[in-house]
């Protein structure tokens, strides 16, 4: 028996003979004989930059909740216009990623109809293949906006703290601006018994009481202003804040019933996945008897034949 010989290199050679002969460089050879070797790696879908593109997003609202989480409790660290500026850059990425996720939604949707979903070698699939890939895309979908909604959970939380403090802060205030409204002549003889060690042993003259009189109310009355400014204050608070806990929770609540929606729409599509692959078996099966019925048929006529050919014989 003669022993086999490895001619892998002539092979070679006899490639790299042609090439050149064809106008291929030294380089150039090189270069496609690398490219065999090493391949590029395949281009990322429009669909799948984007889910990435989205989770950075959401990963980047995150991390500046926890940057921030601290500065936005305490609040002895920033002032409420610099809380006010942070709730602002969360409800713009809460937003971008509400829209990016859309945008996901809405090219699922365009896939669905056009059907011209690829698989990962990039060859057309049958539609049970093209099911999965939009049931795989749902999943993405709806794994994405869960994540955005568990991250808006966290800021409203946080918010709900900034309420709660904010209603401490206001109830003092309250029960001492209602302390001076209802007892508006107490302050003045406390006021005047406090001023009157002040002329010393002399009896004060009618003029002189009118004047204490007179600084009295006045201080009283910018008093009352000032407590009345101060609680307006804290109510246009207090409304802003309730104003944004209620447009975040509108949010947040939009962002679940998308999920819910997208998770329904996911377990259509591993439904309809099912239904195809039963109708694959039902088609198998089928097609199983009707091979069945075509041989027992063939066989029929064979024996029918044989049969009418030894009655004539016999005859």
């Amino acid at each position: 028996m003669a022993k086999s010989r490895d001619r892998t290199e002539d092979f070679k050679e006899a490639i790299r003979a042609t090439a050149l002969t064809i106008g291929y460089s030294e380089s150039k050879l090189a270069g496609v004989l690398a490219s065999f070797i090493l391949h590029k790696p395949l281009e990322k879908p429009p669909f799948t930059k984007a889910a990435l593109k989205t989770l950075e997003s959401i990963s980047e609202l995150e991390r500046f909740i926890t940057k921030h989480r601290k500065d936005y409790v305490d609040l002895h660290r920033i002032t409420e216009q610099e809380r006010d500026n942070i709730e602002h850059e969360v409800g713009v990425f809460v937003k971008v990623c509400k829209d990016q996720i859309d945008i996901l939604q809405s090219m699922i949707c365009n896939e669905s109809a056009n059907g011209n979903t690829k698989s990962w070698l990039h060859l057309r699939d049958d539609n049970a293949a093209n099911a999965d890939v939009i049931a795989h895309k749902h999943g993405v979908v709806l794994i994405l906006s869960e994540r955005l909604h568990s991250v808006t959970a966290q800021f409203d939380r946080l918010r709900s703290l900034r309420f709660q403090d904010a209603i401490n802060r206001a109830m003092p205030r309250r029960k001492v601006n209602r302390v001076v409204h209802s007892k508006p002549s107490e302050q003045p003889s406390e006021l005047s018994k406090s001023h009157l060690p002040e002329l010393g042993e002399q009896e004060p003259t009618p003029k002189t009481l009118r004047v204490q009189d007179q600084i009295l109310d006045d201080e009283t009355q910018a008093l009352q202003v000032e407590l009345s400014s101060l609680l307006d204050a804290v109510q246009e608070t207090e409304t802003k804040m309730v104003e944004m806990s209620a447009l975040n929770h509108l949010m947040s609540t939009h962002v679940l019933q998308q999920a819910q929606q997208i998770e329904h729409l996911y377990d259509q599509a591993v439904e309809a996945t099912k239904n195809v692959e039963q109708g694959n078996k039902e088609l198998s099966q089928a097609i199983r008897r009707n091979s069945g019925s075509r041989t027992f048929l063939l066989l029929f006529l064979f024996v029918l034949t044989f049969s009418i050919l030894f009655l004539d014989w016999y005859n």
